[in-house]
Formats: structure tokens, sequence, C-alpha cells
């Protein structure tokens, strides 16, 4: 199998075939021109010598004697030899010769047929013809007596291959000149090759034809739109995910058109100016909540460009919400493993110690307990979302030690949408974790946190209260990054209440407790 060419080897054969191309086609034209040119410049000589001739006196009085071509042959043969000329022949109107370089032709008829213009008409002029000593360039004058009339032709010529013998040492410094063309032509078509190669990161064309298949097919895979724009604003990338959620005409182009055309409150541009990432923004856009990262492109520490990603929140929120019961189940079952080995071992020492009716309160205890939250669940909380979130949170206080009570009087029979299930679970879930925490530097008796609802009137509402040690800040507690507690990935679970509690176009309040921490109140619209 013939290994394929590289994409250099390519570049390098191409070059010198189209140089050579190029410059033998040159070559042959120089060589035409200049043959062309010397002809010219030849048969105008030869002109020029037959006009001088034909009126010497001596060549014209010669025609009046009975031989002729002993006054004119060796007149004319020093005129030959001094101008170069191949030869010089001198004939009267029947074309017959007085003079001639060969002596032994004399006499005899001129050779070629391109007389009859000067004997007949009387012109001077170049002809083209092949006469006794081969192809030659010709010039014609008639030879006119004193009554001007014609009484003979002067021929002037020159060999054609005499010609070409003056061309032959131009031809020798041309081919010396392709060569040198033709070494610099090697030489550039590899740096040209070379440079080409390192612009496209050493790949052959088919590995970049396969690579950009692959990132077509990349980029049409992933769920989320993904968009690309150059410097100048223009769009370089779309994939139809991005049409898909931005409403776009799939069948019409909109790569190279402007950014601002089809998305005019874009913040890509912005990243192109200050050449910062912005991610997980939270934008609204046709009537859907979208999640944005946009990161700069750069190219030797200069941008070139701006991509952006984006999904559909409601998809990320889907996936937040199995995973937050997965969360909340996975958290249910360790509450309840490490409690239960708690509550078994105790039993098992009351057992040893014989102290049977102590232990068989305790089972009762621990069974009534349980199995009182579960009925008022049931009863005062039926959907299954929001009790489930109740009685994980539940397990999760008796685990830490924590009293948390629900008030008697709490409601939601309602039924709970699918986006208000999945915000409550981010709502309830933080305010209760964060009750949790404030209350565990407090002592055990005083470790309350207590969770009133009702959905009494036009909207759900919510109260959780903690014996904590209250919040002195309450202006910054809903900014992202905020934490009055340290270590890391803090100051986002607040945040993320009160967006949910927006998104479900609700408010909440936040206040001193009776308990002695904070009272946290959340209204939201039960129409969404």
């Amino acid at each position: 199998m013939m290994k394929k060419f590289s994409l250099q080897s390519k570049i390098i054969v191409i070059v010198l075939a189209l140089l050579s191309i190029l410059i033998l086609s040159l070559s042959i034209i120089f060589f035409r021109m200049l043959s062309d040119t010397l002809t010219d410049l030849k048969g105008k000589q030869a002109l020029a010598v037959a006009q001088s001739v034909s009126k010497m006196p001596a060549v014209i009085e010669a025609f009046k004697t009975n031989q002729p071509e002993e006054i004119i042959q060796p007149l004319v043969e020093d005129i030959r030899k001094e101008t170069g000329a191949t030869f010089i022949v001198v004939g009267n109107r029947d074309s017959v010769r007085y003079s001639h370089p060969m002596p032994e032709r004399l006499g005899k008829k001129m050779v070629g047929g391109d007389n009859e213009r000067a004997l007949i008409r009387g012109e001077s002029y170049v002809s083209h013809a092949r006469g006794s000593l081969g192809p030659s360039v010709r010039g014609k004058v008639p030879i006119r007596n004193d009554q001007k009339e014609i009484i003979g032709v002067v021929s002037v010529g020159f060999l054609e291959d005499s010609i070409h013998d003056i061309v032959i040492p131009y031809r020798t410094r041309v081919l010396i000149l392709v060569g040198v063309i033709l070494l610099i032509g090697i030489i550039g078509s590899f740096f040209i090759g070379k440079g080409i190669k390192k612009a496209i990161f050493g790949l052959e064309p088919a590995e970049i034809a396969m690579q950009f298949k692959e990132k077509r097919a990349i980029i049409e895979s992933v769920r989320e739109g993904i968009i690309a724009i150059d410097q100048h604003g223009s769009i370089t990338e779309i994939n139809a995910k991005a049409h898909s959620i931005l409403a776009l005409d799939h069948q019409s182009s909109n790569r190279g058109r402007h950014i601002l055309e089809v998305i005019p409150d874009t913040k890509m541009m912005d990243v192109l100016k200050t050449r910062e990432s912005q991610l997980d923004d939270e934008i609204s856009l046709n009537h859907h909540d979208l999640i944005v990262n946009r990161l700069p492109i750069f190219e030797e520490e200069e941008i070139v460009g701006v991509v952006a990603s984006f999904r559909r929140k409601d998809e990320i929120d889907q996936l937040t919400k199995e995973l937050s019961q997965v969360q909340e189940y996975a958290g249910i079952l360790r509450s309840q493993t490490h409690e239960y080995r708690n509550k078994l071992n105790t039993i098992a020492g009351l057992i040893q110690l014989h102290h049977h009716e102590e232990a068989l309160a305790l089972i009762q205890e621990e069974s009534s307990g349980y199995e009182d939250l579960i009925q008022f669940l049931l009863k005062a909380v039926p959907d299954p979302v929001l009790a489930g979130l109740i009685i994980g949170k539940y397990n999760r206080s008796q685990e830490l030690k924590v009293s948390f009570s629900i008030h008697p009087d709490s409601s939601i029979t309602t039924p709970l949408i699918d986006v208000q299930q999945e915000k409550l679970i981010t709502i309830i879930g933080n305010i209760l974790d964060n009750a949790f925490e404030e209350v565990l530097s407090r002592p055990f008796h005083n470790r309350r946190v207590q969770l009133f609802m009702t959905d009494l009137g036009d909207d759900f509402i919510f109260e959780i209260e903690d014996s904590g040690a209250g919040i002195q800040d309450i202006d910054s507690i809903f900014e992202r990054g905020y934490s009055t507690k340290a270590g890391k990935d803090r100051g986002i679970g607040l945040h993320l209440v009160q967006r949910s509690v927006e998104h479900l176009n609700g408010y909440m309040t936040v206040e001193n407790s009776e308990l002695g921490g904070a009272l946290f109140t959340i209204s939201i619209p039960k129409q969404h």
C-alpha cells in the first residue's frame, strides 16, 4: 500500500509544479520573443544593406556591360563580409544571378520565388524563404537605372540558423536562472509548508476534517445550547439546542450574524471587553429561566472570541429535585440507623440489668413518638414530597440532639405543583439546616426549632424559628458568599432560598423569635 503524501510534501510538489509550468511558459515566450526580435532586426538590416547596394552607381553601370558579374561579384562580396550577411545576391529582371557567395552558382536562377514584388511592383520588403543556402530572412530591393526603370533586384539575407546561434548563449543564462528560481522555490515551499503545518497544529487535512466532524457531532449531541462569537461579535458557531431554546429558525443560518441581532440583551459582548468569565448566571429569556456560562477564548493572551453554554433552569432544577430526594432519603436512613442503634444499645443494656419495665417503656415511647409524627403528617401534609422533607429533617434533628417540633395547628392540604415542591425543598430544607446548626451551640435543653405552616387564604405560610443567637446583620444574610461561620462553600443556602422565594413570586421576612433566635416567615402564593 502506497504511503500517502503529507501536507508539506503536497505543498512542495504543487509549488514546484506551478513554478516549473510558469518558468517553462515564460522561457518559451522569452525565446520566442528574442528570436522574433532578432529576426526582425536582421530583416531590417538586410533591407538597409540591399537598399544601399541597389543605389550604388557601380552596380547600376555594371548592368550596361556584357559581363556584369565581373564588376558586381567582387564589389558585393566585400560588402557582405563587412556587414556579416550570409549572402548578397544581385540578379537581373530574369532573376539570373550576377553575384553569390558561391561563385559556381553565378549565372543561375535565384531560388526562393520571392522576387516578383520587387521586379514587377517595384517594392522594397523583407521576406522569409528557403533559398539554395537554406531558410533565411531576406531584404529585397529593386535596382533602377537613370530612367527609373527596374533592371534588376538585390537580395540580402541572413540564415535563420545563424539567428538561432545568437539565441543559444541566452538560453544557457536562462537555464541557470531557472535553476536558481527552482531552488528558491523548493526552499520557499518547504518553509511555507512548515508554517502552514504549524498554524494547523501539525495536523493533516484528513485529520482536520475528522476533528471538524467530531466537533460538530459533539456540539450537536450535548443537551446544552452553545453559541460562540469572534472578537467582532459575529456568530461563528451555534448548535441545534441553542436554536431550540432561543426559538430560532433552524432552516436559516445564523452564523455570521452579529450576536446582538440574535440576542439583544446578551452579556457576551461584556466578556469581550472585561476578558473575565461569567459562570452560573441566571437569566430569563423567551419565558424560560436559563443558567448561562460565558467564557472568553484566548489565543496567545489575545482574546479572540467568547463561547456561551446555557440550559433551561427547570431541567437543572429537576435534577436538583431528584438529587435532593435521594439525599433526603439517604439522610433519613442514616439518621434512623444511627438513632436506632443507640436506642437498641440502651434497650439491650436495660434488659441485661433486668429493668424490663423501663426497656418496655422506652420502646413504647419511641414507637409512639415517631408513629405520632407519621400520623400527623398523613393528615396535615398529604403532599409526599413536603412530608418526606419534614420526616428527613426530623430524623436529622434526632441525630443532632435538637428538639424539632411541628406546631399542632399546622396544615398544608392544598396540592402543590412540581415547581412549588421543588422550590420548597430548597427553602424549607436550607432554613431548617441553618436553624439546626445555629442551636448546636446551646445547651441540650435549649436546642429548639419549631415549624409552623398553613394554607389558609390565598398563600402558603411557613414560619421557622429557633432558639439560637439570632441574626445581627439581616440586610446581608441573603448575599451570595456572606456567612458568619468559618469554612469554604459558605453563604450559599440563604441566597438560594431568596432566589427560590422570588421565583415563586413570594416574599420572606426575618425577625427575632420568642424562642430567642431568628424567625423566618415565608409567604408563597398558591397560584403560580
